[in-house]
């Protein structure tokens, strides 16, 4: 009776082994989930209606899968998956966020750690001018994301200079320059004002400086344009300065002839200029008269031409004729002998007055 018992628990735990082994025949291992997809607890509340973007970092350092997502330090999502980019040189990281947060599409992405030995997450942020949104499946491109310095990094960086950066020669360092400074206490302080003064006269003139940059940036732009001819201008001026070569002597000869002409024309007005001075102080009364006539002299010089019948005489005959006739006659057996070059005939010959007719 005290077998019995004993024999069905056998049976029973060879009937589950058969069981179990049947079952994973039956299954494939590797589509079971891994540790890594398995859900975390206290993970960031990721909403109904999250949505997914990747980051391309040059290094994530130790990120792992189920790593935190945060905006200005608060919870939004939580990393799913790390890859390779197609180059294979950067890594792809997969987020999904929170579909109330809103990002803008130049939206930047940084490695950081929560403390000196805590985990990695990702910091999302916004740059100081936004532009678009972040929409589902975009990319943050490499140059928008980096990482912080590890802690390993900062203390390799340490131990390099306190083992051969140097360390040992700050003490050096503070003597010599005890020593360049004592004495000259007075010089270093008014080089010191010398140097506050003209960085503040460069501040001063700061826009200055900026448009004088700007117009270098122009001319140089402007000689770039026009390397080619300048190219040419200086391939073709050689010839130039051969033949300026050949009439050196020439040139030089010119050179003293018109030094010598302006000694002479030096010489010449300082000899002069008190008959000079006397001309014009000579001339000045009749320029004085010249500027009282005033209106009259061009006055005067309209009359000149009509002389000396004026405008006024002139105006004061009206019409297309004068309708004034004088008639010659001579008396009958009077022998009338013209001029020579003439011919005889009576004419009547009119004459001009002033008046009606006659």
């Amino acid at each position: 009776m005290k077998r019995g018992p004993r024999i069905a628990a056998g049976a029973g735990a060879v009937g589950l082994a058969v069981i179990v082994v049947v079952t994973a025949s039956s299954v494939n291992l590797s589509e079971l989930p891994t540790v890594a997809d398995l859900p975390l607890p206290g993970g960031a509340d990721l909403g109904s209606h999250p949505y997914t973007i990747t980051a391309e970092f040059e290094d994530v350092l130790s990120l792992v899968p189920h790593s935190t997502v945060k905006v200005n330090d608060v919870a939004v999502g939580r990393v799913t998956e790390i890859g390779i980019s197609d180059d294979g040189w950067n890594a792809l990281v997969t987020m999904e966020v929170n579909g109330d947060i809103e990002l803008p599409a130049n939206a930047f992405a940084s490695v950081e750690q929560a403390s000196l030995l805590g985990e990695k997450f990702v910091q999302l942020s916004s740059p100081e001018e936004a532009e678009g949104s972040l929409e589902n499946g975009a990319v943050i491109p490499v140059a928008n994301t980096n990482r912080n310095a590890e802690v390993e990094e900062v203390f390799g960086a340490l131990s390099l200079v306190l083992n051969g950066g140097g360390v040992d020669q700050i003490q050096t360092i503070s003597e010599e320059l005890n020593n360049a400074l004592e004495g000259n206490e007075d010089e270093t302080r008014s080089v010191l004002d010398q140097l506050d003064v003209f960085i503040g006269n460069l501040d001063e003139h700061r826009e200055d400086i900026t448009d004088a940059l700007h117009g270098m940036d122009r001319l140089t732009s402007t000689l770039a344009a026009r390397d080619q001819a300048i190219g040419d201008a200086l391939e073709n001026l050689a010839p130039g300065l051969e033949v300026l070569a050949e009439q050196r002597e020439s040139l030089m000869t010119m050179l003293d002839s018109l030094d010598q002409l302006g000694d002479v024309a030096i010489d010449t007005i300082n000899q002069s200029a008190d008959d000079i001075v006397a001309d014009l102080e000579a001339l000045a009364p009749t320029l004085r008269n010249l500027a009282d006539a005033g209106q009259a002299l061009p006055e005067s010089l309209e009359v000149l031409a009509t002389y000396p019948f004026t405008d006024e005489v002139m105006n004061g005959i009206r019409g297309d004729y004068l309708n004034a006739y004088l008639t010659l006659a001579a008396e009958p057996g009077t022998e009338i002998v013209p001029p020579v070059g003439s011919s005889t005939r009576s004419s009547s010959l009119p004459l001009p007055s002033v008046g009606g007719d006659d």
